[in-house]
């Protein structure tokens, strides 16, 4: 029996050695949570624009967009929410350029994590902006940025 013991319990210890501890869950991406800007839209919503990284905020459309000024982001916000779904709101706002006017879509996350749960905000916090862009277009024009 003693054996039959020893046996047992280094079969255990094999198996622990062959599959190895349970593989760690995987680490939430990188981001700055840091606030470039914040605006307060007519409810009382505080949403801050933060730095972000290359999926959402500053970091992700400044580059992709092309909307580098705290202003056009902060314009659109300060307007009425136009759609909204769930934690999910968008503020649309325009920006005229001689006799073109452009529209500008805000997309705000207005709870502690993302929809898919990827990213935190951390206790108390909101995520905030999401995206912004020019409707219609990748890039907006450079004209918007001055």
């Amino acid at each position: 029996m003693i054996t039959l013991h020893r046996l047992v319990v280094s079969a255990a210890a094999a198996s622990l050695l062959l599959c190895g501890p349970a593989a760690p869950a995987q680490a939430a991406p990188h981001w700055n949570k840091n606030i470039k800007c914040k605006q307060t839209d007519p409810d009382g919503r505080v949403i801050p624009t933060r730095l972000g990284n290359h999926v959402l905020g500053w970091s992700h459309f400044s580059g992709k967009h092309n909307i580098r000024k705290c202003k056009v982001v902060n314009a659109a916000i300060a307007g009425k929410v136009d759609k909204k779904s769930g934690g999910r709101l968008e503020y649309w706002g325009n920006a005229l350029h001689g006799r073109s006017v452009l529209k500008i879509v805000v997309v705000v996350q207005y709870s502690r994590k993302t929809s898919d749960t990827k990213y935190d905000a951390g206790a108390g916090q909101k995520i905030g902006v999401i995206t912004a862009y020019c409707k219609g277009m990748n890039k907006c024009p450079d004209w918007l940025n001055k």
